[in-house]
């Protein structure tokens, strides 16, 4: 009893003002979303209440993620790297010589304490809607991790629809849990990113006479495939991808300059060595992924939508002031048509899909949309999910809230393990070094405050270096300077090096300008495997 005594007492807010009013948290997650689907990025997708996030504080354009879910995931709720938090590879996709190393669990280890864990032990009410992906095993559900009130799907991806189909058959049904317990069934009528909307904001009423601070994660599976979404998003974008997914790259590059989130001189990148150019493709393909891209558009209107009564809500209880947003995706957009995922393709279990032009967004459908139009969605970042390249690693990040200035765009660099040092900042709670009686691995990230409020311009210096790795993908960045590495299939696996402040579509590769300078950047990379434990895949 005493250490949890001691423990509270650490964890008590560390400023006055904070503990006369600690704000409330709503951090909003989403999918798989390309870096120009919001229409303050220059999408065409109609977007009103993120883009009302966007003019109501700080939209970052240099915001950095790993190359994919649960990596992500990992290090958005324990401040640190993904190595050191157990999710060094997605648990799906370990290999032979990382299972069993420490870093590689494939859950979110006891290494680190999350921000659920911390934030309610200091008081707030914890709340948790979407998906995990940070442990399939009950020890390692949301209710276990700091998390009082939760409905989740554990897994990496699912059906939107009640009949809970995964993405392979080796996860042919995925689990759902309620506080905890997992559930049989889903709700008849079930659409998941409506429920995780309606389920969060029903955690959030009943706890809401208790007179404490809330911690609300709302983690939507959408946009991620399987495209699935009702009328009237469904029908919402008919014909508006006809051109193809060459086109709207060409597009998203022009809207992205528009918005002032990359310079005027930023060039659209190639069309990828894998992808058939449009034109090359049949009438019924051309308006089979053009049904897929409408889809896929629908669903991240439907988000916001979703995402907008939330808002609503907070404000009919009078929360949203006292509230910051946070508003993010874990990576890039999926190259991966369905039939990719291990085992589809062929099988008996997949061929009870119907993907037909008619029946694609409906149930029973198992549709992803391809390097294509995921490629597309990155407008002038090269690349999407699975890389390091920029459209796999750089996604929006939209904060608002008390403190935080307004209509305010920044250019500088920050990283997904700073967004938990950021709210213990504002919540002004301190980190713990130990938890439950095992010490806890500090975290690396830095606050974002001084940023968010407008008294700094950066919070990473010249001479910081900061890396990640996935999958053998990897990168290295010091100031506008990344040098990195794209693993096969959809890369070399040598290292370049570019600006990508100028050439956010590293088009220019400056090893041959500047060799030393390279080197540097792959010795510090050298120096960060060692420090986080990287065991690379043979």
């Amino acid at each position: 009893m005493w250490l949890v005594a001691l423990l509270a007492v650490a964890l008590v807010p560390q400023s006055s003002d904070a503990a006369d009013s600690p704000p409330n948290i709503l951090l909003v997650v989403a999918d798989d979303m390309g870096w120009t689907d919001l229409g303050s990025f220059g999408s065409e997708i109609e977007t009103p209440h993120l883009d009302s996030l966007a003019r109501s504080g700080v939209s970052f354009s240099s915001f950095y993620t790993s190359v994919s879910c649960s990596p992500t995931r990992s290090m958005l709720l324990s401040g640190t790297d993904n190595h050191l938090a157990g999710l060094g590879n997605m648990g799906e996709l370990l290999a032979p010589e990382q299972k069993g190393k420490p870093g590689y669990e494939g859950h979110l280890n006891d290494r680190v304490v999350s921000l659920a864990e911390v934030l309610q032990t200091a008081g707030y009410n914890t709340h948790m809607a979407g998906k995990w992906h940070l442990g399939h095993s009950a020890e390692y559900f949301p209710h276990q991790r700091g998390f009082e009130r939760s409905f989740t799907m554990v897994n990496g991806g699912a059906s939107y629809w009640k009949d809970m189909s995964g993405l392979a058959p080796s996860e042919k049904l995925v689990t759902y849990v309620k506080d905890g317990k997992v559930l049989e069934k889903v709700p008849a009528n079930f659409y998941a990113t409506r429920n995780f909307a309606d389920d969060l904001i029903d955690s959030i009423r009943k706890d809401q006479d208790n007179d404490k601070p809330f911690f609300a994660y709302l983690a939507f599976t959408a946009p991620h495939d399987p495209m699935h979404v009702p009328e009237p998003w469904q029908s919402m974008y008919r014909g508006a991808y006809d051109d193809g997914y060459e086109v709207l790259k060409a597009k998203r590059t022009a809207g992205a300059k528009k918005a002032g989130v990359v310079p005027d001189s930023a060039q659209t990148p190639k069309r990828h060595a894998m992808l058939p150019a449009w034109d090359s493709l049949t009438k019924d393909k051309q308006a089979l992924e053009a049904r897929g891209m409408e889809v896929y558009a629908g669903m991240v209107s439907n988000l916001d939508y979703h995402y907008g009564r939330v808002v609503s809500f907070l404000k009919d209880i009078g929360e949203y002031d006292n509230t910051i947003i946070l508003f993010m995706s874990d990576n890039g957009p999926n190259p991966w048509v369905s039939e990719d995922y291990p085992g589809n393709r062929g099988s008996e279990w997949f061929a009870q899909f119907d993907n037909s032009l008619e029946n694609i967004g409906k149930p029973m459908s198992h549709y992803a949309y391809g390097m294509g139009f995921g490629s597309a969605c990155s407008g002038p970042l090269d690349l999407f999910k699975m890389t390091v390249g920029e459209g796999g690693i750089r996604t929006p990040l939209l904060v608002a809230g008390p403190g935080i200035k307004p209509e305010q765009k920044t250019e500088a660099f920050a990283y997904v393990w700073d967004i938990m040092p950021t709210l213990l900042d504002y919540a002004g709670i301190k980190h713990p070094e130990s938890y439950e009686g095992r010490k806890m691995e500090p975290m690396r990230g830095k606050s974002l405050k001084g940023l968010l409020a407008g008294s700094a311009t950066s919070v990473y210096g010249k001479n910081d270096f900061i890396g990640g790795e996935m999958q053998n993908g990897k990168w290295m960045r010091q100031g506008d300077l990344k040098a990195s590495s794209v693993s096969p299939p959809y890369g070399p696996g040598t290292w370049h090096l570019y600006n990508v402040s100028t050439d956010p579509g590293e088009i220019l590769d400056l090893a041959g300008e500047q060799p030393e300078k390279l080197k540097e950047l792959q010795e510090a990379w050298e120096n960060y495997a060692k420090d986080v434990g990287v065991v690379l895949s043979k």
